[in-house]
């Protein structure tokens, strides 16, 4: 069983353990054949919803949704739609959505990761197109400002170098889906510094970045607690909920060795950084003081980051 350490905050405002929603996107496999792995591996009972659409209930991680393109799953069922799906099939992922899960949920999770690359699961590396992720629903800490603030400065400061230390696969490089937060957005956050309000927040985000395709996107988040707000600001729909949604992890499913765990870790390094507020207040006048006015190369500031996290024992992407 892979090792998914522990959030450093890891209750929630009412003393319950935090929640992590999982959605994990493959090829190589119909929905049909994944959700007959999802029963076999974790109990429960497959059954065919409209079409393509498939859901094991009563599994040992609660209901597991299996569908092919989250886009079409509210359509009308029809001949047109199913064909369109039918095309789709070599290129748009079979989706694996799960319930909020506990330490445990996750740890059990990955074993159906193990049985689906046994059955023929393909990852983000094995099609040009595929560009297939790993998304993490996080449950927020609180609905405190900080509990917020310090993560998405957190994420914000270190992305280049989890994108470095990391790299993502070229098949998602091409595509928008996960795109680095814009320089201008970064500085913005800093100059709100820590202690910036929720509200504030919001807004730099809404001025720089209003879109879902983000490394971290926070908008489900934002739409929790600014929900016409956000539906003003922003044409797709956004599914307003308590948490981070972390979608920059690569699906590496078929490769001897990855786990989601690795990504969960990942994470961790995030609310880690958060949580350290001298570590904040480092990394924000060096990221100053590398950027200057103009922003020339994102790898310099990566590389930096690397340093100062090293110092701090966080540089390591599993620890």
């Amino acid at each position: 069983m892979s090792d998914f350490a522990r959030l450093p905050q890891p209750l929630n405002a009412r003393g319950k353990p935090r929640l992590v929603g999982v959605e994990i996107e493959l090829g190589g496999m119909d929905e049909a054949d994944v959700a007959r792995t999802c029963a076999d591996t974790l109990g429960g009972k497959a059954h065919q919803g409209d079409g393509p659409f498939w859901t094991v209930e009563d599994s040992d991680v609660g209901q597991i949704e299996i569908y092919l393109d989250i886009f079409l799953r509210n359509a009308q069922q029809s001949k047109l739609r199913d064909l369109a799906l039918d095309i789709g099939r070599e290129v748009v992922p079979v989706e694996i959505v799960t319930e909020p899960l506990d330490h445990a949920g996750l740890c059990r999770l990955d074993d159906l990761r193990a049985a689906l690359r046994e059955a023929g699961g393909l990852g983000s590396g094995a099609g040009w197109f595929f560009g297939f992720g790993l998304h993490l629903n996080i449950e927020i800490a609180s609905e405190e400002d900080k509990d917020i603030v310090h993560p998405l400065l957190a994420y914000a400061l270190i992305e280049d170098w989890m994108r470095s230390a990391s790299p993502i696969d070229e098949s998602r490089r091409v595509l928008p889906f996960t795109d680095p937060y814009p320089t201008e957005f970064v500085r913005a956050l800093i100059a709100a510094g820590p202690g910036a309000s929720l509200d504030q927040a919001v807004g730099l985000y809404l001025k720089h970045t209003p879109s879902r395709n983000r490394g971290l996107d926070m908008l489900p988040v934002f739409a929790h607690f600014y929900p016409d707000r956000i539906a003003a600001a922003i044409s797709d729909k956004t599914s307003a909920r308590p948490t981070f949604h972390f979608r920059l992890p690569d699906c590496r499913i078929d490769e001897a060795g990855w786990s989601i765990a690795d990504e969960w870790n990942r994470w961790l390094v995030v609310e880690r950084v958060a949580q350290d507020a001298d570590l904040l207040t480092e990394l924000a006048r060096a990221w100053d003081d590398d950027h200057g006015l103009v922003t020339l190369s994102r790898k310099r500031w990566a590389e930096r980051c690397g340093t100062i996290l090293g110092v701090a024992g966080l540089d390591i992407l599993t620890a």
